[in-house]
């Protein structure tokens, strides 16, 4: 789960969209409470990170990450960006080819 998580803040901070997608599964979800949506498929997951990551030249910085087991974590991550600065938690389920299924996304 540390690579994964590592590996998609690192595109996702490169604003390297094609290299975040290729983490996620076909059928992907992003529920993200703090913007009122989901983002449901890899293309609702390239609308979200076209928009809020790139949109907004969004960085994250890893907090802590802490999970029950090789498929469930919860991320705490530092956001900076054009919209100032927040904390997020991001819930991730990854798959058992290893790519993430599923991020419910809120902020602090």
């Amino acid at each position: 789960m540390q690579t994964i998580v590592e590996s998609f803040i690192r595109t996702a901070n490169a604003f390297d969209v094609d290299g975040a997608l290729s983490l996620f599964a076909p059928d992907a979800v992003i529920d993200d409470v703090s913007v009122g949506d989901a983002f449901v498929g890899r293309d609702g997951v390239r609308d979200y990170l076209e928009q809020f990551f790139v949109g907004y030249h969004t960085r994250s910085k890893l907090l802590s990450i802490e999970g029950p087991d090789a498929f469930r974590a919860t991320v705490r991550l530092d956001f900076t960006g054009d919209f100032g600065h927040e904390v997020g938690i991001l819930k991730i389920v990854v798959n058992a080819e290893g790519l993430i299924e599923r991020i419910d996304a809120d902020l602090e």
